[in-house]
């Protein structure tokens, strides 16, 4: 289990808004939330490191934890008794762990660092605080998430897993 994050000051998120709006391709999350939302959120996430190979997300972890990936890149991929399957790169700007956020259910895949990787954690009880302290701010973050998951499931060209 996560410990509670509890901020001290304000975390600086700008150059994860440099590369959430860096993505031409997938403007989401910039355009449905405002740079004043984004600094309301940026009190409830808290930043990590990931050095390259390791695993952010296991398939089959029941953790509900929400990362921004502020840089790097993370591959995602499912094993089965087949073998490993490669699904989708995830890099600076985007968003990994919405399906396990929202579902209540277990990791549908394994997300790996494949190369050293700056993180924003947002975790279920922070989310929570947000939505009870910020509700127009939640909402828009859950907007935002839920149109990137539509895009994810219906992108058959990208094979996007929803982790």
């Amino acid at each position: 289990m996560n410990a509670p994050f509890t901020p001290h000051g304000k975390p600086n998120i700008e150059a994860l808004l440099e590369a959430v709006a860096s993505k031409p391709n997938d403007p989401t999350l910039s355009n449905l939330l405002t740079p004043a939302q984004w600094a309301v959120l940026s009190g409830y996430m808290q930043p990590s490191s990931l050095a390259p190979g390791h695993i952010l997300i296991s398939q089959g972890a029941e953790d509900r934890n929400l990362y921004f990936v502020e840089s790097g890149m993370l591959t995602v991929h499912f094993e089965d008794a087949k073998g490993k399957i490669h699904l989708a790169a995830v890099g600076a700007g985007s968003v990994v762990g919405e399906g396990g956020f929202f579902s209540y259910m277990a990791r549908s895949a394994t997300v790996q660092a494949g190369s050293a990787c700056k993180l924003w954690a947002l975790t279920p009880m922070r989310f929570s605080e947000l939505s009870n302290r910020q509700p127009p701010v939640a909402l828009a973050l859950a907007m935002a998430l839920g149109a990137i998951m539509a895009k994810r499931v219906v992108s058959n060209r990208r094979r996007i897993a929803v982790t």
